[in-house]
């Protein structure tokens, strides 16, 4: 039996493996393009897999739900926004909204092996999160030759261009939402110290570990727990709410009964960005504003048909910014 490891890879879009060969910084460990609403149900459709593969991905995934203000629903819609496979291609997913990119009888994820650790590991990629061993942070002193020779032997066969993206390049330091390298992170590889120049090893992590868990919930993640959306009424009275700390991002729903121009509108003093999903997704974005309404305030002015919709309010600065406002939705004509 080969004692390289298995290991996962990055399925990065075509767009970003250019910006990447010409050395633009354009991945960040949670960058904020590519991380699901915070408060968001994401929907998981299996395309394939005995029961017994799928019972095991329904068991170990929705643990980051305990930390994150996500929320996971396992669905047979084709509009979900994770889809899993279980060819023999490897264990891989995409990151974050990257998983938008693709047709709904396309998979987002797959899984050429299956056990807890390679269910977190991917779903944490689902979530936005890097390979903790290409954090900046880390200043890893990779053994590249060796590297080479073994991960371009079974079990997985990587050519040298493969290596390079998934082992050595590191992201942006001015872009990631992250920690200095934890060595317990389910993100990380397990792999010898053969591998590095200065003997520094990690070992098969299976769980997700004390730092996952607190950054996965922090303002660089995913903060705050929700019950719900919370309902906005058409036409009826503004709802009070409130930026209680920073980084908080607020969701709210309401229903369009009939097709027409509806208004949704923020006001107070907080200077509010606002953003309009759906329908029926908390993921499909419509629109976005800062300071379309008065002052500081945003408005979002569309023709929509039946359905219901989302509308995520959050602070200008996220990282100081607190503060109430309200908001309202308005048929405006139909």
């Amino acid at each position: 039996m080969s004692t390289v490891p298995r290991v996962c890879f990055d399925r990065i879009l075509p767009h970003d493996l250019t910006l990447l060969a010409s050395g633009a910084r354009t991945r960040a460990a949670l960058q904020i393009s590519k991380r699901w609403p915070v408060g968001s149900t994401l929907r998981v459709r299996f395309l394939s897999g005995t029961p017994d593969q799928q019972a095991a991905v329904r068991q170990f995934a929705p643990e980051w739900t305990r930390y994150a203000n996500l929320r996971l629903e396992f669905t047979t819609t084709p509009r979900a926004e994770i889809r899993i496979a279980f060819a023999d291609d490897g264990s891989w997913s995409y990151i974050g909204t990257d998983c938008l990119s693709f047709p709904a009888n396309a998979a987002t994820m797959n899984y050429g092996w299956l056990d807890q650790g390679v269910v977190l590991h991917e779903f944490g990629h689902a979530l936005g999160l890097i390979h903790e061993h290409q954090n900046p942070v880390g200043g890893m002193q990779w053994n590249k030759p060796v590297v080479y020779r073994d991960l371009g032997g079974p079990p997985n066969n990587w050519p040298p261009e493969v290596v390079d993206n998934n082992m050595f390049k590191t992201y942006a330091a001015d872009q990631i939402n992250g920690t200095a390298l934890d060595p317990k992170s389910i993100m990380l590889y397990s792999f010898p110290a053969t591998w590095t120049l200065n003997g520094f090893s990690a070992a098969e992590n299976t769980a997700i570990s004390a730092t996952d868990k607190e950054f996965i919930g922090s303002r660089g993640g995913y903060p705050g727990r929700s019950a719900g959306p919370a309902n906005i009424p058409v036409n009826g009275a503004a709802v009070e709410g409130a930026v209680g700390v920073p980084g908080e991002e607020d969701l709210y729903r309401f229903l369009a009964d009939k097709a027409g121009d509806y208004a949704i509108e923020t006001s107070g003093s907080t200077d509010i960005v606002m953003k309009l999903f759906g329908p029926e997704s908390q993921t499909t974005l419509i629109a976005e504003d800062d300071d379309s309404g008065p002052g500081l305030n945003s408005r979002i002015a569309r023709s929509l048909q039946p359905g219901t919709y989302f509308v995520q309010i959050r602070h200008y600065n996220p990282a100081r910014g607190t503060g109430a406002y309200r908001v309202s939705v308005t048929r405006t004509q139909g």
